[in-house]
């Protein structure tokens, strides 16, 4: 068992409250809500943002970076883009002080929140099998538990189009563009700065360049985003070339998606 490791005083931190501190070497976000204390990891599990410096309302923190919210009680992920928890840890208060033990998880670790766990976050298909494991014998013989994770969307021809080419008949060809993690069209995100043509040298055709952004730098999916909206764009019959340019400034934020994709990921 990790030990116990006092923090700061407790009449430190406001109610409610949040701040950051260090125990063995890790970043902690604290916080204090209703009389109580609870502790979790400073990363965002969707790109590692500061959840530390989030806005917290009851007992969800948002990660300032995306918006993706945690339960402070669990580190359950609530919202996406976020889809794994972050680590809670045990919290004491003892001798007038706030005490963390890190990697200790809290009586409370189950409450709330995808994924919730008190080491790193589990993936959807650990938990999976961590479920299907569960299953008793003769219900499995009944019911084959599958322990495989649902497989991201299979890419798509690309869909049939007609009319005259145009920023406007780009964008609704690339809504055929899915994210594979959160399953919300490209256009729909917000991810979408731009659209220009220049003539190619075959006579009625155009060169497309598509300025696009990632929710994140480091963003897993950008590969195949890329690779799909190349694919999309050049099924039009006016096109000849489509060059992707990935633009991160200005930087993605929550607000830059449409309403219909806030309401499929829970963000309000």
């Amino acid at each position: 068992m990790n030990e116990f490791q006092r923090v700061l005083d407790a009449d430190e931190l406001a109610d409610p409250g949040k701040t950051l501190v260090e125990v063995d070497g890790e970043m902690i976000a604290l916080f204090h809500i209703g009389g109580e204390f609870f502790a979790l990891d400073d990363v965002c599990t969707h790109d590692g943002g500061p959840l530390a410096d989030g806005e917290l309302v009851g007992h969800t923190i948002a990660c300032p970076r995306h918006g993706a919210k945690f339960d402070v009680r669990s580190g359950g992920a609530l919202t996406m883009p976020a889809v794994r928890a972050t680590r809670a840890h045990r919290v004491k208060v003892a001798d007038g002080g706030v005490w963390v033990a890190v990697g200790e998880p809290p009586a409370s670790a189950s409450i709330g929140g995808a994924a919730a766990s008190s080491s790193s976050a589990p993936s959807t298909s650990a938990a999976t099998e961590q479920s299907a494991a569960s299953v008793s014998p003769s219900a499995s013989a009944e019911t084959p538990a599958s322990t495989a994770a649902p497989a991201a969307p299979e890419p798509q021809p690309a869909a049939e189009v007609s009319g005259p080419l145009s920023e406007e008949r780009v964008r609704e060809m690339l809504k055929d563009v899915k994210d594979p993690e959160l399953f919300v069209n490209i256009v729909d995100l917000g991810l979408i700065y731009g659209v220009t043509f220049t003539d190619a040298e075959e006579a009625g055709k155009q060169r497309v360049s598509v300025d696009m952004t990632m929710t994140s730098p480091a963003c897993p999916a950008g590969p195949q985003l890329i690779a799909d909206t190349k694919r999309v764009v050049s099924g039009h019959p006016e096109v000849a070339d489509v060059e992707v340019r990935i633009v991160m400034d200005p930087p993605w934020t929550p607000e830059r998606m449409t309403d219909e994709a806030r309401d499929q990921l829970g963000i309000f």
